[in-house]
């Protein structure tokens, strides 16, 4: 007669989980111990509370306080320029932050070229962060002449200061909003393809690897369902931080001058503008543009660290 093997009792009195259940418990409470890392790190708290601020502020802002930021002949005609904040002669707008040389509304302007830049840094970091996923993981994954070919070209346009090629682009393409997205995200997507491209090749020669090999499962399948989903934590920290160079970058950009044509503007063309007329007192040009750019890039750097140390546990458990 068989013998039916006893299911030992687990910390709690009861039956010992199934495989599958034990998995999910375990994979349940590693997402919990991520998160739990992560919200102990009160700097990264804080760091999303400000981008969440800065979102509301930027985008949801103009809905309550209504500014013209687009037309200039009007603004020249109706607004003192550079006024001073809280200015009596300001008769539109309270003008609680002052106005231009042009006489838009500075905190109206704030918004406006904050969203510019959340929007450019955003989308430039994601386009930035899925072509060097793209091209790590192919690269390491097949290595031999691939990688070999893909890999010379990262480090030649590496060698190339990358200030350098984006204004190199910013003079030939007209600057608009998207070719701005496309020239930073398709200058910013070495990095990570370096980064990922390591990561592969290490997961490559993993037994779960040479398992769907052996179970008939084609190179791209691998790739894409098994290699990139492993590579998921120096992906998600990188991308953090592509966001802080991209709202970097289109600073850099605008302050040389090659940036969005006026009425448009982001916050490094508003520095661009007002370090005319900082000699001249006039503070409020410059001073709440450049807070805006440090303190957003300052942030996204906090949850970058914290999701950095986040995934070091999820290695630890590996």
């Amino acid at each position: 007669m068989a013998v039916t093997p006893a299911v030992e009792p687990d910390k709690t009195g009861g039956p010992a989980p199934a495989g599958g259940e034990a998995q999910q418990q375990v994979g349940g409470g590693l997402t919990i111990q991520i998160l739990r890392v992560f919200a102990e790190n009160r700097l990264a708290v804080v760091g999303i509370g400000i981008i969440v601020f800065m979102i509301l502020f930027c985008f949801v802002g103009p809905l309550f306080y209504h500014t013209n930021q687009t037309n200039a002949q009007l603004a020249l005609t109706t607004s003192p320029q550079n006024a001073p904040p809280g200015s009596p002669l300001c008769t539109h707008t309270p003008c609680p932050l002052g106005t231009d040389n042009t006489g838009f509304d500075m905190l109206g302007r704030i918004m406006y070229g904050g969203q510019v830049s959340l929007i450019v840094g955003f989308a430039a970091a994601g386009i930035a962060t899925i072509l060097g996923v793209l091209v790590g993981a192919v690269s390491g994954f097949f290595v031999g002449w691939v990688d070999s070919f893909m890999m010379r070209i990262v480090d030649v346009l590496l060698s190339v200061p990358i200030l350098y090629l984006l204004i190199v682009l910013a003079v030939i393409f007209h600057p608009s909003v998207e070719i701005l997205i496309l020239v930073i995200g398709f200058t910013a997507w070495l990095v990570p393809a370096r980064l990922v491209r390591g990561e592969t090749l290490s997961l490559r020669v993993r037994e779960f690897v040479q398992a769907v090999r052996v179970m008939g499962g084609g190179s791209s399948r691998i790739v894409v369902r098994h290699i990139i989903p492993n590579t998921i934590g120096t992906i998600i920290v990188n991308a953090t931080f592509q966001v802080a160079d991209a709202i970097l970058f289109i600073a850099y950009i605008s302050f040389l001058g090659l940036g969005l044509s006026p009425p448009a503007t982001d916050l490094g063309g508003m520095l661009s503008s007002g370090v005319n007329y900082v000699n001249t007192g006039n503070w409020w040009l410059v001073y709440p543009a450049g807070f805006m750019i440090v303190i957003i890039v300052i942030a996204v750097n906090f949850i970058g660290d914290a999701m950095r140390d986040a995934f070091e546990v999820r290695l630890q458990r590996q």
